[in-house]
């Protein structure tokens, strides 16, 4: 109808430390620092930092430095923020870095997300990181990373990734990236 209002799109912010190294963060309080930017329909999925909303469009990169001074103000500590939309989310969960064999005979799936995609000296930084229990594979702005071992047997983690490829990034599991999409299916913008 005319002058009817319509909603913003949905975007994903997947947010570095949060519930991890005894920085703990109730998901309601992390709901209300959200809301108090003036973001819309605030909702957190899992207890791991990964929080759904709409936000007017605007760019991503200064709603990701917004996200991350007000977070740091209110938390006490840098939080740092990787917004993907809806139909973004759905397509990393469909992406194949890895055949399917080496996928179902794998201990762990991950993608990693960076603000940018790797440059030519990122992406041999890395190479270099791969080893007889861990594969990379850069695509766009994530990083996917097979583990055959157990991730806690593994020497790879989200600190040597960015102290060895230079950039910032959190890490989450494909199968949770896969229940997300699913979820935002239905509210794709």
């Amino acid at each position: 109808m005319p002058g009817e209002r319509v909603p913003p799109p949905r975007l994903v912010a997947f947010l570095r430390a949060i519930n991890v190294g005894g920085r703990n963060v109730k998901m309601e309080v992390l709901r209300r620092h959200f809301e108090e930017l003036g973001l819309e329909d605030v909702e957190t999925f899992i207890a791991s930092g990964n929080v759904i909303f709409r936000a007017p469009a605007r760019g991503a990169a200064a709603l990701e430095a917004k996200i991350e001074r007000h977070l740091a103000q209110g938390l006490g500590y840098e939080v740092s923020t990787f917004l993907r939309t809806a139909a973004e989310v759905a397509a990393i969960a469909r992406h194949a870095a890895f055949s399917p064999a080496r996928v179902k005979s794998a201990k762990a799936h991950c993608v990693g997300f960076l603000a940018e995609p790797l440059d030519a000296a990122g992406r041999k930084a890395l190479d270099s990181l791969t080893t007889a229990a861990d594969e990379f594979s850069a695509h766009g702005r994530e990083v996917y990373w097979l583990c055959r071992t157990m991730q806690s047997e593994s020497k790879f983690n989200n600190a040597l990734f960015e102290r060895k490829v230079g950039v910032k990034a959190t890490f989450r599991g494909l199968s949770t990236i896969g229940k997300l999409a699913a979820k935002l299916q239905g509210r794709v913008s």
